[in-house]
């Protein structure tokens, strides 16, 4: 089998469903303990290729330069025109100037989307209840960035999270060829994105950013090999034509796995000298985001909300698994183990330092009691199962437990 074709059964599971979930299409390989794991395609089915319309630019051609520029020049970047922009996800004092203005509980939606649904199903299920709060400050990474705008701007925007909820495709995100910079070629989902992030979107996004509220998203900056922090409020508040790519440009950044898809130039200045960064995957450099660690650490200066929510898109116990002798059978299931296993370790930290911040913290994730069967991608059985599951869970009280100070149990989850 030709080696793209193999890497897009590992990617496939990694991205579709985040994207699916913008109207939620969540899937993901039974018995894989994360949504980075194994997937397959049913069988007799193959995902439709497509061909890139002469219009549509490819970005970072191979034979384009980038400006050289120094580490001095890196650390004193801003987006023109756009202070506020973003900070470094690793320093307290540039992370102070995005804080809300406005009192509420914070969401942060983790990396990872194969399980997506669950959340999905979470963020609808809350609307049901009638309990589903104004969060002063949503956060996103990796593929959950796609949705925490939805997420962010509350209730009248479920409908759009279920939009298209059996519709997508591979093709929808994807096509198998390699450019110089990826495995794969991620035009489609540059042009999805363009048709979901609207003029009004942002505008209905910058009302909620001048009230005081916040929308995060997180990339990784290949440059300085540090966590960006976007200030996604801030840059619809300029309300043109170069906030829209941007705004756009960020999305796709965070969504942008290492390796398979191409990393995304983003143009900064400093000094008076323009350059472009190159951005990537969120989860690379964070799980999910609450706020630097020197803010969440001892002797740290705290947080404005004494409440946060997190929406974890996995199972925190690794299950049971034979995987092939076969060299993407195993990198798949090694990269599964390790991404849950580092969600665990992010969730306890975040756990221990909000508890003496006087912060607490309610986490959601898959539990090991779910146990519908997935019979291969874009099972939409599976994704409806998972959806209402999730919403069933928060309605009846049960989706959002309280984290202890405790290592969760390092352990095989035990079948049902």
């Amino acid at each position: 089998m030709h080696f793209r074709s193999i890497a897009a059964k590992l990617i496939i599971g990694v991205v579709v469903i985040g994207v699916a979930a913008w109207g939620p299409t969540p899937w993901s390989q039974s018995n894989s303990g994360s949504a980075y794991a194994q997937t397959r395609k049913a069988p007799g089915k193959k995902a439709p290729r497509k061909t890139a319309p002469q219009a549509t630019p490819k970005q970072a051609p191979k034979e384009q330069v980038r400006t050289p520029f120094t580490a001095e020049e890196q650390a004193n970047a801003v987006i023109p025109g756009i202070p506020d922009a973003r900070a470094w996800g690793d320093s307290d004092a540039d992370f102070r100037r995005l804080l809300p203005q406005s009192n509420g509980p914070w969401l942060a939606l983790s990396g990872g989307g194969a399980d997506g649904a669950f959340g999905a199903g979470v963020i609808v299920g809350w609307t049901a209840s009638g309990k589903r709060p104004e969060f002063a400050l949503v956060s996103g990474v990796s593929i959950r960035a796609l949705i925490a705008p939805y997420a962010f701007l509350g209730p009248s925007y479920d409908a759009q999270l279920r939009e298209n909820f059996e519709s997508i495709t591979a093709a929808d995100v994807f096509e198998d060829r390699a450019t110089g910079e990826s495995l794969l070629d991620s035009w489609p989902l540059k042009r999805l994105i363009e048709k979901r992030i609207t003029p009004e979107l942002l505008a209905a996004i910058a009302a909620e950013h001048r009230r005081g509220r916040r929308l995060l998203v997180a990339t990784t900056n290949m440059d300085a090999g540090r966590r960006v922090i976007w200030n996604m409020g801030a840059i619809a508040a300029q309300a043109d034509d170069k906030a829209l790519n941007l705004f756009r440009d960020i999305l796709l950044a965070s969504s942008s796995i290492p390796g398979f898809f191409q990393p995304v130039e983003i143009e900064v200045e400093a000094g008076g000298k323009k350059f472009s960064e190159l951005h990537l995957d969120g989860t690379v450099t964070a799980p999910f985001f609450v706020a630097p660690e020197a803010t969440l650490g001892a002797g740290g200066p705290g947080l404005p909300t004494d409440q946060l929510f997190v929406i974890v898109n996995s199972k925190l116990s690794s299950e049971f698994m034979m995987p092939e002798r076969k060299t993407m059978s195993i990198l798949s299931r090694t990269i599964g183990t390790a991404l849950v296993t580092g969600l665990r370790v992010e969730l306890l930290l975040v756990a221990s330092s909000a508890q003496r911040l006087g912060i607490s913290v309610n986490a959601a994730s898959v539990p090991d009691t779910f146990s519908q069967p997935n019979r291969g991608l874009f099972d939409h059985e599976y994704m409806r199962a998972l959806f209402e599951f999730g919403a069933e869970r928060i309605r009846d009280g049960s989706a959002f437990q309280p984290m202890p100070p405790k290592a969760p149990e390092l352990r095989t989850s035990t079948p049902p």
